[in-house]
């Protein structure tokens, strides 16, 4: 797993109503940077949505509804793992999970399941300075967002 990265498994507890979910406490060792924001985006099946970057910026990705392919690159020179590619996948039928993104590591996703809600939390509001992209072809990178599902 790249450096940093963070995957918090979540408690579910259901019953004949429904269900009961925490995401995210204060007091969660992985959120540490704080909260900056709390942002939702609805994505349609097909829909890629890569490469966001980010300098000072944490983000904490959890989607209800939906499914959606999770890349990430880590483009931190000094970094045990720099220039690894990880994926996850998050949504329904998956492992309930919120994923931590910290700065320095190029993200995007595809949604292979929609629409597909992500919920995301940052560690700053939105600041147009702290935001990078990079092309989802970019030749570097080299991953391929068309690709079919991996059987496991």
């Amino acid at each position: 797993m790249i450096n940093g990265v963070v995957i918090k498994e979540l408690n579910t507890y259901a019953d004949e109503r429904g269900y009961f979910r925490e995401i995210i406490r204060v007091t969660d060792g992985f959120f540490k940077e704080g909260f900056g924001q709390l942002s939702v985006s609805c994505m349609h099946a097909g829909v890629i949505k890569a490469w966001h970057i980010h300098k000072k910026q944490s983000d904490w990705w959890y989607v209800h509804g939906g499914v959606i392919r999770v890349a990430l690159y880590d483009t931190r020179k000094k970094s045990s793992t720099y220039k690894e590619l990880d994926e996850f996948i998050l949504g329904d039928n998956q492992l309930a999970q919120v994923l931590l993104v910290p700065p320095g590591v190029a993200h995007g996703c595809k949604c292979i399941s929609g629409p597909a809600n992500l919920f995301y939390v940052t560690s700053d509001v939105y600041n147009p300075d702290d935001e990078g992209r990079i092309a989802y072809n970019d030749s570097e990178i080299g991953y391929d967002w068309f690709k079919p599902a991996t059987i496991k």
